[in-house]
């Protein structure tokens, strides 16, 4: 009798949904997948899991029983779809947006989970793209500077407000009461880990990137009481914990999580990692001088280098923290996706898309056709690409989104191409600036679901004047969590020999038009005057902006009337 081949499962949770993959370990073959959808999505706006109370700007919340779902729903019709058996299943690997960060008890439970709070925003999981700390992020820069501390040039210059420090501090300072509360406050990827295992396990490239992990320590206490005196523990009480390898074993499904997926228990977990960083195995693009670029909502650019060097306004260099044995280097853009899509739910003309429907095809591709159709430059447009602000190389979500050179003949379409073409320059800043500190990019891979527009693939390299290869698969992080699955079950030694098998990618798939290289060239010279005067201290108005909006957001909080209770509320009161 053949034996049936041994499969593992890429669970990858994004921003919205969270994604099952089912891979052939001898391959990488995939032989199925599922989506489930968050039920609570991403709360900006109102705390809708209560009763749907007001949240100020830059606020991103979620609900962290939203990824368990995931596990309940995704994983068993993955298995489904692939039509395994789930005696076949060796390994489960998962990934995660980051920093997204879920404040528990002692035992993993989300604070938001318990009755007292459960109103409290604070008491919920904090997105990758809750810039609301941007205060806290400003005065560690400014002290870890002030100081000399040697790590902040790890981060090149600058810890994000998005980041494991500046959400903590946020807390204390906002709701300290909460803050007392939490036992553990861990990253999603580690947290959803927990409770696939019931073990705790930190993974080495969050703790690095997102933490502040460095040569074996976070910053000393000494540096958190100057922050703040009620935040001397932070590290010890709340963040330290044991710290996983990637591709390392976390431990065995719980007889629980088994319950839940369908899956035997036992089976090997692997530790946590980020979207971004596992998709680099899921390319075959591990290699120096191979940066990888996953373009969705937002874009993140991850490489390795054997050799450690400080980039300014990098995310972060750590050892280890895409691949065991190698510096990895992450850099990224906060919005890209999320740009083209704000334009097109908000800018553009029901005439466009009347047309669209007309023709049976969606907004973007039409809004691409006909900005396809002129020359580099005829709009007469430059744009920033900063609408959810930039973090790299700036590092700054006090930023905004900028387009000059509007007239009253501009076309949605050529607004469409300047950003566009804003976010690829965004990408060439990051990649000049990396080769300026002494890590050339020689091949930029391009992975996520923006590679469906090929258009925006050709700009990209005439922009950047590097030749792209694309990721063979069209779920990379999903099958970069199942490579490492893979590892964690032993069928692979290392990342690197289960990423050349089961890993794939379409080298030099477009190539740069030197034509229109040299066009863009006259462009991104706009772009980067543009960047450094409203982003290096030229004019802070984008910052005074801000300013003035959260000011005018808490006038009229302060002036609406306290909310009456429901009449569910006002029955639960009396019941009680």
């Amino acid at each position: 009798m053949t034996t049936p081949d041994p499969v593992v499962i890429g669970i990858d949770f994004g921003t919205l949904s969270g994604r099952a993959l089912v891979v052939r370990v001898s391959d990488g073959a995939e032989l199925g997948g599922a989506v489930h959808d968050y039920p609570h999505a991403v709360m900006d706006d109102a705390l809708t899991a209560h009763r749907g109370e007001p949240l100020p700007p830059e606020w991103a919340l979620q609900v962290p029983a939203d990824y368990v779902e995931v596990l309940k729903t995704a994983v068993p019709a993955a298995v489904e779809a692939a039509g395994v058996s789930p005696e076949q299943v060796v390994g489960i690997g998962t990934d995660f947006t980051a920093c997204t960060m879920v404040p528990t008890t002692a035992d993993g439970t989300p604070l938001n989970e318990l009755e007292e709070y459960g109103d409290r925003p604070h008491a919920y999981t904090k997105l990758w793209k809750h810039h609301a700390a941007q205060g806290q992020a400003d005065r560690i820069n400014e002290l870890a500077h002030s100081r000399g501390e040697d790590w902040i040039g790890r981060y090149g210059g600058f810890i994000s407000s998005e980041w494991e420090f500046a959400k903590g501090l946020q807390i204390l300072e906002e709701d300290p009461e909460l803050y007392a509360a939490i036992d553990h406050w861990v990253e999603a990827a580690d947290w959803i880990v927990w409770q696939l295992t019931g073990q705790y396990v930190r993974n080495a490239c969050t703790a690095g990137y997102k933490g502040i992990y460095q040569d074996g320590s976070y910053p000393s206490q000494d540096f958190l009481a100057a922050l703040n005196p009620e935040f001397v523990d932070f590290v010890a009480e709340k963040l330290d914990h044991r710290i996983g390898e990637l591709g390392a074993n976390a431990g065995g499904l719980s007889e629980e999580a088994a319950g839940w997926t369908g899956l035997r228990p036992g089976i090997a977990v692997a530790v946590g990692n980020v979207d971004a960083h596992v998709t680099a195995p899921a390319a075959d693009a591990v290699d120096s001088g191979q940066m990888v670029a996953i373009m969705g909502t937002s874009t993140c650019h991850v490489m390795n280098g054997d050799r450690l060097a400080e980039v300014p306004g990098m995310c972060g260099v750590v050892d280890g923290g895409i691949l065991a044995g190698a510096w990895g280097y992450e850099a990224g853009q906060s919005g890209v996706g999320d740009i083209f899509g704000w334009y097109v739910d908000n800018q553009v003309p029901a005439s466009y898309a009347e047309e669209a429907a007309s023709r049976g095809i969606g907004l973007h591709e039409l809004l691409t056709e006909k900005a396809a159709a002129q020359p580099v430059g005829a709009h007469g447009l430059v744009a920033l690409d900063w609408h959810s602000g930039n973090r790299s190389v700036l590092v700054d979500h006090e930023l905004s989104g900028l387009i000059v050179g509007l007239t009253l003949t501009t076309r949605p379409e050529e607004v469409y191409r300047a950003l566009l073409e804003a976010t690829a320059y965004g990408t060439r800043t990051i990649i000049e600036a990396f080769g300026d500190s002494g890590v050339p990019v020689t091949e930029l891979v391009v992975a996520g679901g923006l590679l469906k527009n090929r258009f925006l693939m050709q700009l990209y390299s005439d922009i950047t004047r590097l030749p792209i290869s694309t990721i063979v698969s069209e779920q990379g992080p999903a099958l970069g969590s199942a490579i490492h699955a893979a590892v964690a079950a032993g069928h692979y030694d290392d990342v690197r020999a289960a990423g050349a098998e089961m890993g794939g990618r379409v080298e030099r798939a477009y190539t740069p038009d030197s034509a229109a290289a040299d066009a863009y060239d006259e462009l991104f010279a706009e772009y980067a005057r543009l960047h450094d005067h409203f982003g290096r201290g030229g004019d802070d108005m984008m910052r005074r902006l801000k300013a003035i909006r959260r000011r005018a957001h808490a006038e009229q909080l302060a002036e609406q009337p306290a909310e009456q209770p429901t009449e569910t509320a006002a029955a639960e009161g009396a019941r009680a």
